[in-house]
This record gives structure tokens, C-alpha cells and sequence, in this order.
């Protein structure tokens, strides 16, 4: 099984040099590393120098943006999956590639967890995964872009919508799964480690903007109605709450405290 591990980068020097190095130092040897740079002006093309050997590919050119650019990496791409490991972010150790290969799979998504670390308090926490992934699981959040492999054939009449500047990964993810139900496995493995990063009022705004575009775009507005009142419970509790649903002996018991909660409320 080869894999294709491509990183987008922009103007962040020190966050590339990580990247390069968790993955040039996969003890798994079956993979390709492809870089697209956006013409960075911060010393991202010299660091690309320094390890021209052990990178496939680079290009340091301007671009749209960083799903343009992960576009522009799918097209050189000859692995049987693809991984988006952009700058910043990191295999979470040596030994990933090697794990995901030895569990033999062979769905169209693979999806593992990654890990969030805050080097100032050195505490950090990982993803918490679905029970099952519906289009519930992208109107609330989404699954870990860095953790994921793609089959590289999902990709040859879809690519990442490049109009979108924060959110086309969740677009990409509800077309495959939600739409043309691809095959999908989530693993217990820790594949990216993740630094948090400041998020600007600005950001957050488009993210939400951007993000009630695509929702649209596949949900009518009474079922969005829906989805948004599902939304009010927590991640965790909402997780719960449908494996609960999902097991045939609890469900009297639970359509039973329901109706006791809805009676004390309403008195």
C-alpha cells in the first residue's frame, strides 16, 4: 500500500520544518511527500531546499489559497491513499505509517484521531470520534482533516471546492460520505499532533458563514431545524445519547425518563 502525504504551506517557515521532519522519519518506507508552497517570502523555499532529497515534489508558486494548493498536490499524487499533512501540523510519532499499513484496510476513508497539544500548560487531549457519521456529524463539527486517509481515486471527479476558503474539507467529506455513501472506518489511532492556534473574531466569523453555506447546500431548511436542536446538546452528551438509541433494549427506558424530565419541566 503506497500512500501519497501532501503539505501546503504559506509563510510559516518554522511550522514546515516540523512537518518535514515527523514525516521523513516514518519508519514506513512506501510513501511519496509532495509540498506546495504558496510562494512564500519568510524562508519556506529554503528550508524546501535543504531537504529536496527526501521531498517527491515541491513547487513554491502563488496560489488561491490552501485548497487550491491541496488541489494542485492531488494532481501529482500516485499513492493508492492520500494524506493532508499541512505545515504546522505533525505525525503524532514514527510509527503511524506503519501502523495504518499494518491494518490491512481498504475502505474508501480511513479516519484516526488526532491529538491537541498545548505547549504552555504541556496538557493536551484527543479527538473524541463519532459513534457513526451521518450528516448530524458535519452540521455540528467535522472529523480530523489531518488524520484521514483518502483513497486518491475519490478524488478524480471531486476535488476540494476552492471558492470556499476555510471549509471545503467539510464540503468534500459530506459529498463522499453523506451523498455517494463511500466506505468509511474509524480507527483508535492517533495520527496528527496538533499545536492550537489563535482563531481571530474574523475567522471565526467567516468559518460559521462558510459553514452555513455548505449545510444549505445539502440540507432543506426544515431538517436544518432539526439538526440545530440535536446541536444544543453537547458533543459528548449527543454521542451518548445516540448509542443509546441505537440499543433496541434501552429504548423504553429512555423513551420513560424522557416523558418523567418532560413532566417535571413542564409543571
Amino acid at each position: 500500500m503506497k500512500y501519497s502525504i501532501i503539505t501546503v504551506n504559506y509563510n510559516n517557515k518554522a511550522g514546515l520544518r516540523k512537518t518535514i521532519e515527523s514525516v521523513i522519519h516514518q519508519t514506513f518506507s512506501d510513501f511519496e511527500y509532495i509540498v506546495i508552497d504558496g510562494g512564500s517570502t519568510d524562508g519556506s523555499v529554503e528550508v524546501l531546499r535543504e531537504y529536496d532529497k527526501d521531498i517527491t515534489y515541491w513547487v513554491s508558486e502563488p496560489d488561491g489559497g490552501i485548497y487550491q494548493g491541496m488541489n494542485k498536490g492531488i494532481t501529482k499524487a500516485t499513492g493508492d491513499y492520500l494524506n493532508f499533512m499541512n505545515s504546522g501540523d505533525c505525525f503524532y510519532n514514527e510509527m503511524v505509517l506503519q501502523h495504518i499499513s499494518d491494518r490491512k484496510l481498504n475502505q474508501d476513508i480511513i479516519v484516526g484521531r488526532d491529538y491537541h497539544f498545548n505547549p504552555q500548560t504541556q496538557q493536551g487531549f484527543s479527538t473524541i470520534l463519532p459513534p457513526r457519521i451521518s450528516m448530524l456529524t458535519f452540521y455540528i463539527q467535522t472529523l480530523p482533516h489531518q488524520s484521514t486517509f483518502f483513497k486518491r481515486s475519490l478524488f478524480e471527479d471531486t476535488q476540494y471546492d476552492d471558492s470556499l476558503r476555510i471549509v471545503a474539507d467539510i464540503k468534500f467529506y459530506i459529498q463522499k460520505i453523506c451523498v455517494e455513501e463511500c466506505s468509511i472506518e474509524m480507527i483508535d489511532e492517533i495520527v496528527c499532533r496538533r499545536e492550537p492556534d489563535g482563531i481571530s473574531k474574523s475567522y471565526n466569523e467567516r468559518r460559521i458563514a462558510e459553514h452555513r453555506k455548505v449545510i444549505s447546500e445539502f440540507l432543506p431548511l426544515g431538517a436544518t431545524k432539526d439538526y440545530r436542536t440535536l446541536a444544543l446538546l453537547d458533543k459528548t452528551t449527543l454521542y451518548k445519547l445516540l448509542r443509546l438509541l441505537e440499543l433496541p433494549s434501552s429504548n423504553k427506558w429512555l423513551t420513560y425518563i424522557i416523558k418523567i424530565i418532560y413532566r417535571i419541566i413542564n409543571k
